[in-house]
């Protein structure tokens, strides 16, 4: 397999993890502020704070984004998704938030519920 193609493996996996990862935020966002629970819910919990620990972990950076940085003939100019850079390099300040607000709505509903 060529640098090329590695580029390109890791930018579609990445875009794929990111796209789960941005709908399990909203997801345990909208539970949070809402109520709503349901089959869906459990899972979006793992995989946000799954997320949360590898990139705490990490620097709070993405270890996939060294990936492309690695096989990317231009420097890491590319992009590390298949997203334009001007949408994901807002990315922790938009979602950490929003999964903060979440978390601590759901955790409140539970303290209630009890």
């Amino acid at each position: 397999m060529t640098d090329p193609q590695r580029l390109a493996l890791v930018r579609s996996l990445h875009t794929a993890i990111y796209a789960v990862m941005a709908s399990a935020t909203l997801m345990v966002f909208y539970a949070g502020v809402t109520g709503a629970h349901g089959p869906w819910l459990a899972p979006a919990l793992v995989l946000t704070l799954m997320e949360a620990a590898v990139f705490a972990a990490s620097g709070m950076k993405c270890p996939l984004t060294a990936m492309v940085a690695r096989y990317d003939p231009t420097g890491g100019e590319v992009s590390d998704t298949w997203l334009p850079k001007r949408l994901t390099r807002h990315t922790l300040t938009v979602f950490g938030p929003l999964l903060a607000v979440g978390l601590v709505g759901l955790a409140a509903r539970w303290m209630m519920g009890r």
